[in-house]
């Protein structure tokens, strides 16, 4: 069993950074392969980030891709979303979720339904 905790979120002006973090509880979290989502109000949830198991590989939603990075440390058992440069439609709830379930590449964790574990989400509003 795996439970995800984010923290993170908050208020930020258009261009400003934040960074949220994903801490896991489950010694084996770190095999798993970690995603970021989010969801905006009124909007399906949309995927952001992922990255594999070791850190290795990474892959990113168009929508973000130069802004945000996705990282982990398996030593504290948390994975990070930096988001720079945001946007007032990067406001959302972002949730992390692990997937327990191997997939030859890192592009397969773009599907919310190869997540097993999900957290209860952070709020992110970026004020224009």
């Amino acid at each position: 069993q795996v439970q995800l905790v984010e923290s993170g979120g908050g208020l930020v002006q258009a261009g400003g950074s934040l960074r949220l973090s994903c801490a896991a509880s489950g010694r084996t979290f770190n095999s798993y392969a970690t995603g970021w989502f989010r969801q905006a109000p009124g909007k399906e949830r949309e995927f952001v980030a992922a990255i594999n198991w070791n850190g290795g590989s990474t892959v990113y939603a168009d929508s973000v891709k130069g802004r945000f990075t996705i990282s982990r440390d398996n030593a504290k058992n948390t994975v990070y979303l930096q988001m720079n440069s945001l946007k007032p439609e990067d406001t959302a709830v972002y949730y992390c979720a692990s997937s327990t379930r191997y997939r030859r590449t890192v592009v397969s964790y773009i599907n919310s339904e190869v997540y097993d574990y999900w957290g209860q989400g952070t709020q992110v509003t970026v004020s224009a």
